[in-house]
């Protein structure tokens, strides 16, 4: 038996109905529209079979394949509803508050036995962050986080606590997803000159120093963000500082570390300064894909040596996104881009498509494996507020334009298990639509009056990088291996060594014969072939030139600030340093 369409929900200032899914996108009869702007929130369980709402009055459950309303909870507050992953539980949460007088106020978050409709258990959940409990796929296991601890509960039983992970502050945690052993990742914030760090263990192993299956510390974390791969044997960590103390970056600083459970550890290299976008898993667990960079932003495919399998070069883009399947890779530029999207097949790596979805706010991939969902939504934006369905071919097969009096707050496909929808064989001729794909209007640069009768020169910015199967020097479309790549970092780092070894025998940068002067002459240029030595060699021969003209200025009956004279002090150890790396060499 074929599966079904999934549907399409849309809630917004018109109410809250649901759409057919490709190929009629017409009004579903599976749920009558509800009008009126009251609808908050509204959710599909994991499998798509159960849907629930909150419409300022009361939290609905409905059968998506019955049609019929199972319960009905007198919840007017509720902002947040979830269901575990086989459907036992609900999930809702509402605002905490406390009365005038300072007494604590009740619990805010409820937990609904679907079945029965009864309430199996209520806590109070301050905050937004992590409100939800974190399931098992089984439901054998259910965790929160409360007070600095995590509480875990067995078989849905919240009245007793089975087991307890309590470290100094914890911050976050993450439960894996798949079948046991199960395990749980957890960040824990650094604080008085102590690094952050983030432990993987297995439950309920939690005792004992050595309990933790691996451990990765990290000084430059304000936050973190803990992405498990769906087999559960390795976690990303982007770590993320508010302010960029060098000013580099608006952004902050970020950076990309990968930690497996089976102890081992490593900083992602990524290969272009700048912010971290997107970091997203491949199906496979075997692969990852890191948009990162100062625009225009590169995009690059790792495994799981942390090794680059292949490059997408720049382009403006800030996201990344894997179909259901795998085999597919959406790069785009979302939210203050234009909307550009990339679309690769990441077996062959070929270029698929190029198309553009202007002002699009929402990115989301259809269960199918082969329609994408776009939408701009308020209050990200206010105007233009609509929804396309797009064949990854580029082709626009439905599009929706809310009036311009009305705002659109969300739009969501049904879900399905994996293994639903088999894998289709990848095409890359562009599917027949009846629907005009909307070429976007590129605005041209301003030429000031005395330049509109002559000739335009081309000039860019930013000089854009192609894809590593695109560039002039390779030969094949086949990415290069390690050993490659390898070389040619290494490569890279000689020629960027003799380089500078020409900038420094320049005649504009050749120092003045001072007798206190450093003996730049006796400092020989070394390539090691190494570009961590290399690094240090540059960064030691930028501090002692820093030195030497401390020393000038010093020579000249300028008064020098502490900090300054401290630098000269450090002129013979820094010698010393950088003998002993050539010597190494």
């Amino acid at each position: 038996m074929a599966p079904s369409t999934p549907l399409l929900t849309v809630r917004g200032s018109e109410g809250l109905y649901m759409v057919n899914g490709p190929p009629h996108f017409t009004e579903s009869t599976v749920f009558p529209r509800e009008s009126g702007k009251n609808c908050k929130v509204c959710t599909f369980s994991r499998d798509g079979t159960l849907f629930a709402w909150g419409n300022g009055e009361k939290v609905n459950i409905i059968s998506v394949t019955n049609k019929g309303l199972l319960h009905s909870f007198d919840l007017p507050k509720a902002v947040c509803l979830e269901f575990s992953p086989k459907n036992t539980v609900l999930a809702t949460w509402q605002p905490y508050t406390t009365s005038k007088d300072g007494t604590a106020g009740i619990p805010n978050l409820q937990l609904y036995d679907v079945k029965t409709g009864t309430c199996l258990k209520s806590f109070i959940q301050k905050k937004t962050q992590n409100w939800c409990p974190s399931w098992s796929e089984d439901e054998t296991l259910c965790a929160r986080s409360v007070n600095n601890e995590v509480h875990f509960f067995e078989n849905n039983n919240f009245n007793t606590i089975a087991n307890k992970l309590h470290l100094q502050k914890i911050n976050d945690f993450v439960l894996s997803p798949g079948p046991q052993p199960y395990k749980v990742a957890v960040y824990v914030p650094g604080s008085k000159g102590a690094p952050s760090f983030v432990r993987l263990y297995q439950y309920p192993n939690f005792a004992g120093p050595h309990a933790a299956l691996a451990n990765k510390s990290f000084f430059k974390a304000d936050k973190v963000t803990m992405l498990w791969n769906k087999k559960a044997t390795a976690v990303l960590v982007i770590a993320s500082t508010d302010v960029d103390k060098t000013g580099a970056s608006y952004y902050g600083e970020q950076t990309l570390h990968y930690i497996a459970t089976n102890g081992e550890s490593a900083v992602v290299q990524l290969p272009k300064n700048g912010p971290i976008y997107d970091v997203v898993w491949n199906s496979s667990s075997t692969e990852f894909c890191a948009v990162y960079g100062f625009m225009p932003a590169k995009a690059t495919i790792f495994n799981l040596k942390c090794d680059p399998v292949f490059d997408f070069g720049t382009g403006p883009r800030n996201a990344a996104y894997y179909s259901p399947h795998g085999h597919i890779l959406v790069l785009a530029g979302f939210g203050n881009l234009r909307g550009q999207m990339e679309v690769w097949d990441v077996k062959n790596y070929k270029l698929i498509s190029k198309p553009v979805a202007s002002d699009s706010t929402y990115f989301a991939w259809c269960p199918d494996g082969e329609h994408i969902l776009t939408a701009t939504c308020a209050p990200r934006l206010r105007v233009n507020n609509g929804y396309k369905i797009w064949h990854y071919t580029g082709s626009i097969l439905h599009k929706y334009d809310v009036p311009s009096n009305a705002e659109l707050w969300q739009v969501s496909w049904q879900p399905f298990l994996d293994g639903i929808f088999p894998a289709k064989t990848i095409t890359y001729q562009a599917v027949p639509s009846e629907v005009p794909n909307e070429e976007p209007k590129v605005a041209t640069a301003y030429r000031p009056p005395a330049l509109r009768n002559k000739p335009i020169t081309n000039s860019k910015l930013h000089e854009e990088e192609p894809p590593q199967n695109m560039k002039s020097q390779s030969g094949n479309d086949k990415p290069l291996s390690k050993t490659a790549l390898k070389n040619q970092r290494k490569h890279e780092a000689k020629k960027a060594a003799k380089q500078e070894a020409r900038s420094d025998k320049s005649p504009d940068l050749a120092p003045t014969p001072a007798p206190q002067s450093t003996p730049r002459n006796t400092i020989s240029q070394s390539i090691s072939g190494d570009p961590e030595i290399d690094k240090k060699i540059k960064n030691l021969k930028k501090k002692l030139k820093a030195i030497e003209q401390l020393k000038e200025q010093a020579a000249t009956g300028k008064q020098l600030e502490k900090n300054q004279l401290e630098k000269i002090q450090k002129e013979t150890a820094l010698l010393q340093e950088l003998k002993d790396l050539e010597l190494g060499i």
